[in-house]
């Protein structure tokens, strides 16, 4: 399928997760394909990100539940004090990084994909220059382009990082030392995941949240029983409503709190060490984008469903991108999806990407997941629509399975349409909620309704009739014949 006057069919620049899909998935349908990275294979994901994190997550995990002598004697079991090494925690990390990283370049190769290591950027239409480590710079033309460039930490203005006193997740899943006391600045997923990691290693933990409310991008039902949980009963001192105007490394740390509103003094901190979490920006400054006139929005990359970057509205020819520099789902499985759609579109099937249908997880213990809607946008879907909006909750402490485990803390919240029943979204916060919401993930990407799924036969005892028991009493909300 390769064009005899392009040096490639398709050059992927970025090698993470969506950069990698979409390569492995051209070069398995045949078309020459080459990827370019200018750091790690693997991206964020792999080497910053939810690989590394997940790591930590379980190791320190385990640490928590060992050290739960209140929990553990629930069962008659005794345990003794918990010993760990940080170390060996760390190199747990390390060593599942090199593992994936190792894997995924062995499959690009195995798939027939070119390697190329360098900075990438645009040359004009179907033109790509690659600056290499050694200053040497190459152009290749490709019949397709497909942008996969990721996006770094976002550290607001005046905090100064210095990598080990302050820092971002960048540097924290290397988890170097372990403070005594520690400043989160943010309370997203990120924020939260490693919260969850210091606490159960023994830092003193405050979290900074400059909106109103901590937690503020989960479901309200949904923060109220996880804060409960994963911050008011742990060594966490949360603050909401206040802004780090300041943070100077050193030691201690210096913090300057101010009113988020008044921007007025509130008062100094000073800890240990300080994590940045506030969320992430594109990586597409250094993309050339000038030199085919493309313009961004605060440096994401306008795309349509079909992964097509857009100029003035319409799509850019044989110009494709993927992953968190377009700014949509800032997820790994986002990426790896919008990459196989943007090669699908290359190959001439007609694929779009539905959004609604992706869930998301953060990996405390319990875990939070979601899928669809959330309440406030599925009011507004109703109000336009002119349906009513149906809302039901289950809860785990009902559910013999979580009581086995002496897990009852736990809380499902099912949005749906009381017209037809389809399901709109899901809210949980529970034991192995990221595992439990893919189910709901299926029924919102199939739009099923819950007539069809309170009929669908769940394993007992297990964590997934948390589920069934919510399409239950949904069904009984609702005016539809089954056979409709």
């Amino acid at each position: 399928m390769s064009l005899a006057n392009f040096d490639f069919d398709l050059i992927v620049i970025g090698a993470g997760y969506g950069g990698f899909d979409a390569a492995k998935h051209a070069a398995e349908n045949g078309l020459k394909v080459a990827i370019v990275e200018s750091r790690e294979m693997g991206g964020t994901c792999v080497n910053r990100g939810c690989v590394p994190s997940k790591a930590l997550l379980a190791a320190s995990g385990k640490v928590r539940e060992l050290a739960d002598a209140k929990h553990l004697l629930q069962f008659g079991i005794h345990s003794a004090p918990v010993r760990f090494e940080r170390q060996k925690i760390a190199d747990h990390a390390n060593n599942l990084v090199a593992t994936v990283r190792e894997n995924l370049t062995r499959t690009l190769k195995r798939a027939g994909v070119e390697i190329l290591h360098g900075v990438g950027r645009l040359e004009g239409p179907q033109k790509v220059g690659i600056r290499e480590k050694s200053g040497v710079d190459k152009i290749f033309s490709s019949k397709d382009i497909i942008i996969a460039t990721g996006s770094d930490p976002f550290v607001p203005p005046g905090i100064t990082t210095d990598g080990r006193t302050v820092f971002t997740s960048d540097e924290a899943i290397s988890l170097e030392w372990l403070p005594r006391w520690i400043a989160i600045i943010g309370s997203g997923y990120i924020g939260l995941e490693f919260a969850d990691v210091y606490t159960a290693l023994g830092c003193e933990v405050t979290m900074i949240e400059a909106l109103d409310t901590v937690m503020p991008t989960f479901d309200p039902d949904i923060t109220k029983i996880a804060r409960r949980k994963l911050i008011d009963s742990r060594d966490i001192d949360a603050r909401a409503g206040v802004l780090a105007s300041k943070i100077l490394p050193g030691c201690p740390v210096k913090i300057e709190l101010s009113d988020v509103k008044t921007r007025d003094f509130v008062e100094e901190l000073e800890v240990d060490a300080v994590l940045v979490a506030t969320g992430r920006v594109p990586m597409s400054n250094d993309l050339n984008l000038t030199s085919i006139g493309i313009e961004t929005n605060r440096g994401y990359l306008p795309i349509d469903d079909q992964m097509r970057v857009l100029l003035n509205s319409k799509p850019f020819p044989n110009l494709w991108a993927v992953g968190d520099v377009t700014g949509k789902l800032m997820l790994a499985h986002t990426a790896a999806a919008q990459g196989t759609i943007a090669v699908d579109n290359i190959l001439g099937k007609s694929r779009k990407i539905d959004y609604r249908s992706i869930p998301a997880a953060t990996f405390t213990h319990p875990e939070i997941s979601s899928v669809g809607l959330s309440e406030v946008a599925a009011k507004e879907l109703a109000s336009q629509q002119g349906f009513d909006l149906g809302v039901v909750r289950s809860y785990f402490k009902a559910n013999s399975k979580a009581l086995s485990e002496l897990e009852g803390d736990g809380l499902m919240k099912l949005l749906f349409r009381k017209d037809n029943g389809e399901v709109l979204g899901a809210h949980i916060f529970g034991l192995h909620a990221a595992d439990l919401i893919q189910e709901v993930a299926n029924a919102v990407s199939r739009r099923q309704n819950v007539i069809e799924l309170a009929a669908e036969v769940h394993t007992h005892p297990t964590l997934s009739e948390v589920i069934e028991v919510a399409y239950k009493q949904a069904m009984q909300q609702i005016n539809v014949s089954p056979s409709s």
